[in-house]
């Protein structure tokens, strides 16, 4: 039996590497602008938009707390902390162990910039 040409596809890492990069540069240019002023009006980082489902604008009767504002400081640690599992939460600790460092750090960054 003859076998026809046979096609390989690029290996899972390279493509994995491909998408990393992008998500890299795009959390990069987030910083950017956020850190020459142009942070407030900018748009929200990937992921940030994850929080507004329980963080509202404004506080509620059943509303988390207000992230707006907050020093980035605070919020970077608190996510850390639920990451790791050092911080007790019912669902938190599950959506922060999906972002990076640096997923961390811009969400933080973006939220401490805008008006609570």
């Amino acid at each position: 039996m003859i076998l026809g040409a046979v096609k390989f596809a690029a290996p899972i890492e390279l493509r994995d590497l491909s998408s990393m990069n992008a998500t890299r540069i795009s959390v990069a240019a987030a910083m950017v602008l956020l850190t020459t002023g142009a942070g407030s009006a900018a748009e929200a980082p990937a992921g940030a938009s994850s929080c507004t489902g329980c963080h509202a604008a404004a506080s509620g009767s059943n509303a988390m707390r207000v992230l707006g504002g907050m020093p980035a400081p605070e919020i970077a640690a608190k996510m850390t902390a639920f990451k790791s599992g050092s911080a007790q939460a019912t669902i938190m600790d599950r959506i922060a162990k999906g972002f990076t460092e640096e997923e961390i750090r811009a969400i933080a960054t973006w939220y401490a910039a805008q008006k609570p």
